[in-house]
């Protein structure tokens, strides 16, 4: 039973751990292009997160994934799965995974998958190169394909996460479905969240209800109902006709708060009981104030104390600011 129970009586058994606000791409959602990242005297080393999602772990987390920014480009970042897959070894955690941008899994899919890794997740919002280019700004989509091949080959199962952008990729919606049967990846459509500020262009521009790409992606396909739990905010159905799943992640029309399980561990050391909320609790204090484990032990059943019952997301049509002003790449996808 695990021993991290919030106010309202659900278990928090899912830690995700941002561990670099840095990424090799500048997707137009998540960063502005001209980024100021955190100084590295606040990022907590690898062994100091390490130390700190081990500490979950005893306390009843059974899921860890490692987010960014991109977490594979995290100077010895391998070191730090080598170290967290001892948990899988012992049967304290269930999963160790990560959400990736697939530029890196060339050079780590393998690896990845003997330290016992199954399945990731890679954010692709388009098919179509150009576009991605002008999504990622920064990203090369050829290093991407050869990322997914390289994953697919290791024998990791691939979920794809697609961003819903009006005006951007909403016509590409049918095509990813397709491709993604074809592939054998599952599929999540995500709305926009009001995260940080990201320069030109509102939110309210890019928004995009799910209930709508639901609506559209009915028209050709056959969805069927399907009761699948991952550990995550995904509400699942099955395509008839490829028999690939997709998942459908609404934090502004369907709110998934009632069955939250998670909290997220920035790479400095903050811990954030909700993605929608500001209140936090610093863990790096404890964990470079002594060697001992119960000031962090004691700082985590603190912060689980006060985990929010929901989140506050709105996207504000009148001032077109953030309802949270970190951006995502701090907090970790």
């Amino acid at each position: 039973m695990t021993q991290l129970i919030d106010p309202f009586g659900r278990a928090v058994t899912y830690l995700r751990v941002s561990v670099t606000d840095r990424c090799d791409f500048r997707c137009v959602y998540c960063m502005s292009e001209d980024m100021t990242f955190l100084p590295k005297a606040e990022i907590l080393t690898l062994e100091e997160l390490d130390r700190v999602a081990s500490a979950f772990v005893r306390l009843g987390v059974r899921k860890l994934r490692l987010t960014g920014g991109e977490p594979l480009v995290r100077r010895n970042i391998m070191s730090l799965f080598r170290s967290l897959a001892r948990h899988l070894g012992t049967g304290a955690l269930d999963e160790l995974t990560l959400t990736t941008n697939g530029s890196q899994l060339p050079r780590f899919a393998d690896e990845l998958a003997d330290l016992g890794v199954k399945r990731i997740n890679v954010s692709l919002d388009t098919l179509d190169a150009d576009k991605f280019a002008a999504i990622t700004r920064w990203g090369k989509y050829d290093k991407v394909m050869a990322g997914l091949a390289a994953a697919k080959a290791a024998g990791l199962r691939i979920k794809i996460n697609t961003v819903a952008l009006k005006g951007v990729n909403d016509e590409e919606f049918d095509d990813l479905v397709a491709w993604c049967g074809d592939e054998g990846y599952d599929l999540t459509f995500i709305e926009v969240m009001p995260l940080g500020e990201i320069g030109e262009g509102a939110r309210l521009d890019q928004y995009l209800p799910l209930s709508l790409v639901r609506a559209r992606l009915q028209e050709r396909w056959t969805l069927e109902e399907i009761d699948l739990k991952t550990g995550g905010p995904a509400r699942y159905v099955r395509v008839k006709e490829t028999g690939g799943r997709i998942g459908f992640i609404t934090p502004m029309t369907h709110n998934f708060c009632e069955g939250c399980n998670r909290v997220r561990l920035t790479c400095t050391g903050t811990l954030y009981m909700c993605l929608g909320q500001e209140d936090a609790a610093d863990l790096r204090a404890p964990v470079r104030s002594s060697e001992s484990d119960e000031p962090l032990n004691a700082a985590i059943h603190e912060a689980i104390a006060r985990k929010p019952k929901g989140h506050d997301f709105i996207i504000d049509r009148r001032s077109h600011q953030p309802a949270v002003g970190r951006h995502m790449s701090v907090t970790g996808g």
